[in-house]
């Protein structure tokens, strides 16, 4: 952990949610947390639908799940919350949970198994993006009121369509998706038979510490208290978020006392902060990889020698040692550091060498237009100039297409891009929520609806690898399996239409007097409700 510290004149931010530019203002009150953050990429608060990483920020703090991780010692693992405990069947097929007492609806409606089987039942009907996280327990629409059912009034069981290890199963349900709905308030906003998704994805209906109070797309959200939450009430009663773009700004929001937490600064901006009283930075390794991928719908970009070029022509260690310093680690496998086979070999480096005799040996010489999907970031913006240089440096003719979050994402799941820039979060803190994503396409056909998957994303077909992956996932030896992982991570690094570059030291700056700030390390997101100031 770094600590700097900086002048700190307190604001009132009530205002924030009005306008995106900073303002002259007095005081944050004690029991308010107000933060600068991008949250461009928010497209729903629904937990059956959010899959974005602002989105999992709300989502984390407004539902709770079976099972969750405790922010003060996310090393232990995840650990009961909504589930007071569970039981494995004999052929290790069935999990029965019983529903612990005293969680409580932010509507006042008591937490039942009712809710739980209908929250559950719910992700998979919708079968959006994230649904893939539970599908792949063998659930389908029609068969999950079978697999998922109501034993007693707090007492639910889960039957899987054959033997995971345990704690495969329990740690996808800490993901996003995993998150329990207030089943009567859902119900009465149903229209449509869309089982209330579309009234849910501006408000709220959880038993978290929070809810939902305002959301202005591109501009704010703000969280309130949960009054009816079953655990102790935070300290925090408000929590304001405010889209703010450029780390410049926040940077001297922050110095101004205007907000209390800055997310997105530059390495530029964190080194500025040394001599200013009153703010410390805070470091933690996050489990959020920067890749590029190849759109392999694109002739030139399935060529493996292009490839090839492409990943000896990025400049790795440059970008870690200049623009990104302190804030990113080169990294080159889709498994985050700290993950369970997490691969440390980087076989590519910047070698424009080996890049010029990798594409003469392709074919297609000649590298004709590239176009790179980048979303309008700092740290983005600068990677993907990067690229455009060391892959101009090849002969290649590259252009940036810049968009919004959700627009690259739209563009991304649609398959309409050359080369997508992105970053990639964990769902869950296991080695398959990457591999299964990374290395598994079940179905590469446009209408298969896999949008979850990335190399369905970029249209690579891998039945083979896809086999090795789901291999992977039932294994129980965990030494063996660890070496499964690394043995498909290997072959990825060499084959992949994707370039895995870096993982993510987040630094997160804020006042002197902000503690128990924790982003989620490598496994999960943010945590609002034990800071204090």
């Amino acid at each position: 952990m770094k600590q700097f510290k900086s002048f700190t004149s307190l604001a009132v931010t009530a205002a924030l949610l009005g306008s995106a530019a900073p303002m002259a203002m007095a005081a944050t009150p004690d029991n308010m947390l107000v933060i600068a953050n991008r949250i461009d990429d928010i497209k729903t608060f629904d937990p059956a639908e959010s899959f974005e990483f602002a989105g999992a920020d709300v989502s984390r703090n407004v539902y709770e799940k079976l099972v969750n991780f405790d922010p003060m010692d996310l090393d232990a693992g995840y650990a009961p919350e909504i589930a007071e405990s569970w039981e494995l069947s004999q052929d290790g097929k069935t999990i029965t949970f019983k529903i612990a007492e005293g969680h409580v609806f932010s509507s006042g409606n008591p937490v039942t198994g009712k809710d739980v089987v209908y929250s559950l039942q719910r992700a998979v009907k919708l079968d959006k993006t994230p649904s893939f996280i539970l599908t792949q327990f063998g659930f389908t629409a029609d068969n999950i009121e079978e697999m998922v059912q109501l034993v007693d009034d707090m007492t639910v069981s889960v039957t899987l369509d054959k033997q995971y290890a345990l704690s495969f199963v329990l740690n996808c349900l800490t993901a996003t998706i995993g998150g329990i709905v207030d089943s009567e308030t859902v119900m009465a906003n149903e229209a449509d038979g869309d089982m209330g998704n579309e009234w849910l994805r501006t408000n709220s209906a959880g038993s978290g510490p929070y809810m939902v109070a305002q959301w202005k797309p591109n501009e704010s959200v703000m969280l309130v208290l949960n009054e009816n939450y079953g655990g102790e009430a935070p300290a925090m009663e408000r929590v304001v978020v405010q889209h703010i773009q450029e780390s410049a700004t926040q940077r001297l929001m922050l110095e101004r006392g205007d907000i209390d937490v800055a997310r997105n600064l530059s390495p530029e901006d964190v080194a500025g902060l040394a001599s200013v009283d009153g703010v410390k930075v805070v470091d933690e390794l996050r489990g959020r990889l920067m890749y590029f991928s190849a759109n392999q719908k694109n002739e030139m970009l399935s060529d493996p020698k292009v490839l090839e070029a492409l990943k000896y022509a990025t400049d790795y260690q440059g970008m870690a040692d200049s623009f990104l310093k302190g804030q990113y680690t080169v990294h080159q496998a889709f498994l985050p550091l700290t993950f369970l086979g997490a691969l440390e070999d980087q076989p590519f480096s910047y070698d424009m060498d080996a890049a010029k005799a990798a594409l003469a040996e392709s074919g297609f010489p000649d590298c004709g237009p590239i176009k790179i999907s980048v979303r309008d970031a700092q740290d983005r913006m600068d990677i993907g100039q990067s690229l455009q240089n060391t892959w101009g440096a090849l002969g290649c003719d590259v252009e940036l297409i810049v968009g919004t979050g959700a627009q690259t994402l739209d563009r991304y799941r649609a398959r309409e891009h050359d080369i997508y820039l992105g970053a990639w979060g964990p769902d869950y803190p296991d080695p398959n929520t990457n591999a299964a994503t990374f290395a598994e396409n079940p179905d590469n056909a446009d209408d298969s609806g896999n949008t979850g998957y990335l190399a369905w994303r970029n249209a690579w077909d891998i039945p083979e690898m896809s086999k090795e992956t789901q291999a992977a996932v039932v294994e129980n030896d965990t030494d063996k399996r660890a070496e499964m992982y690394k043995e498909i991570q290997k072959e990825h690094q060499m084959v992949s239409p994707f370039g895995v570059m870096f993982q993510q030291i987040e630094q997160n700056a804020m006042a002197e007097n902000v503690a128990n700030f924790v982003a989620g390390g490598a496994t999960t997101a943010v945590s609002y409700w034990v800071i204090t100031k």
